[in-house]
């Protein structure tokens, strides 16, 4: 037995199909028509923007900070 690592080796029939794979998804994707996010507006006269949410303490909390 060898204990050499396996080299990880795409053979061509494997880029063929992930070839045809990504045009698929990609052509769902466009299909899809999927709606771009909107920037939330920064509320005048507020600081830096960072809201400690009941999340973020929840977080503080268990990563005992």
């Amino acid at each position: 037995m060898s204990n050499k690592p396996k080299e990880a080796t795409t053979g061509r029939r494997d880029f063929l199909k992930l070839a045809g794979l990504g045009t698929v998804v990609g052509g769902a994707a466009l299909v899809s028509g999927g709606k771009a996010s909107e920037a939330v507006e920064p509320v005048p006269g507020k600081g830096s923007g960072y809201r400690e949410t009941e999340h973020v303490r929840t977080f503080y909390s268990t990563a005992r900070f």
